[in-house]
Order: C-alpha cells, then structure tokens, then sequence
C-alpha cells in the first residue's frame, strides 16, 4: 500500500471528492490498481493506493497534482512550494501559509509584514487581505527566505509570478471573486440559474474548490455574491472591487 498527499485540500461542501475521483478515474482508472481518497490534518487530500501498479500510481499522481513536503527537515531556502492561506486576519505581522508540514509538528510559513508592506505599499496587513480578496484556503506560490529549524520557523516571500499575478487582478479594473469551498462547476450553475453567466468575462479554477470569477467591465461584485451566495452556501467568497 502506498500512501500520498497531494497539495490540493477538501473542505466546504466536500464536493471535491467527487471531482477528484473523476480526475483519478481518468489519471489511473486503466492500470491495476485501487483507491481510496480521505483527508489528513488540515484538509490536505490523502490518497491511499493499493494493486500492482501502486508505485506507477503514485508517481502519476505526484506529477499531475504535487505532493506535500510533509517534514520541515525538507523544506529548503530559495525553493519554491504551492500552499494555501491559513488564519488570515488573525495576526497583524503578515500572513501564514500552509504548506503541507506536519513532523515533527504542524508549522505554517509566515510572509512577513515587512514584505506585504515593500511590496504593495505601506498599509495594515488586514486592509491588504480585504482589498485583494484573499480569503482562507486560496492557493499561492512562495519561495522560502529563511528557516530556523530549531526555533522551527518558516519565513517566506510570494514567488514573483505570484507578485505579478496579485498585481494584475488589484490594477486590471475588472471586480473579482474568490470563491473557496466548492467546486467550479457548482459556481458555474449558480450562475446559470441566476442569469448572470453572461456577466462573467473569465472563469479561472486555482485549486480543485478554489475558483476566480473575472467580472465584465461595468458588473459590479457585491450584486454578483448577492445572487449567487445562496446557492452555493458553503462557499467563502473574497473580493476584488473598483469603484
């Protein structure tokens, strides 16, 4: 039996599971192999794999979806790793990102205030978080400045695609959902079934339940929550507004 987990998490309305066993179906569904999916610490998805093909399984799986480091011992300055905001708003020195470590104790990555602050301007971290958008769970990409492995503390910096990326959606002039929670497709039948698909320029999935909605010019993202919220209300929605 081989066990991985994967940097994709399961939480909301747990519709995820279904998705990914789609995905699995169409990743490993003809060699000889079984599997079940469940969740570990901190809703990062676990795939165990039992049959001949174990080993082709989990490296197919490794590839298409990322494996979390798991022990800090791994976790090396300079390199890159996908994870997701975790307690945002909870402190005011920066933010965390749960990067998938467990051993020898859960331990989150913090991007110092310091640098939120050099590089998007001199402002408190909690207007920064309400002005992006950024809710709990979103996914991001870091590189890591520093760790400490006796105090065992991580400090990190977004990857500068990742920098660019949040500059573009804060500058572009379109209103901007985040939705976490559920997946795509749920979103995109609330907005059949509200009449607003036509206000949506762009549909982007950034995880298997996270999901950003691009508005057209002139849609405003209050209206659009307000239509779609209670048909997807599991769902934790952020926002990017121009006046």
């Amino acid at each position: 039996m081989q066990e991985v987990i994967i940097l994709e998490k399961v939480y909301g309305d747990r519709s995820g599971f279904e998705k990914l066993n789609r995905k699995l179906k169409a990743l490993i569904g003809d060699l000889d192999i079984e599997w079940k999916i469940g969740t570990t610490q901190k809703q990062w998805v676990k795939i165990k794999l039992e049959g001949e093909d174990e080993e082709v399984s989990a490296n197919l799986i490794r590839e298409e979806f990322g494996e979390v480091p798991y022990k800090l011992s791994k976790i090396n300055e300079g390199e890159i790793y996908r994870g997701r905001f975790i307690d945002l708003g909870k402190v005011g020195y920066g933010t965390y990102v749960d990067i998938g470590i467990f051993s020898p104790s859960p331990k989150d990555a913090l991007i110092p205030l310091y640098y939120l602050k050099e590089t998007f301007g001199n402002r408190p971290v909690r207007e920064m978080i309400r002005k992006f958008g950024w809710v709990d769970f979103l996914p991001v990409e870091i590189v890591i400045n520093r760790v400490e492995f006796g105090a065992r503390e991580v400090e990190a910096y977004f990857t500068d695609k990742q920098v660019k990326k949040i500059k573009t959606w804060i500058s572009d002039g379109y209103d901007k959902l985040f939705v976490v929670g559920t997946v795509s497709e749920n979103i995109e039948e609330a907005l059949v079934k509200t009449g607003h698909s036509r206000d949506v320029r762009r549909i982007e999935e950034l995880g298997l339940m996270e999901t950003l909605l691009i508005l057209k010019k002139g849609t405003q993202a209050p209206g659009i929550i307000k239509a779609i919220g209670p048909y997807i209300r599991s769902a934790v929605i952020g926002a990017i507004k121009f006046e």
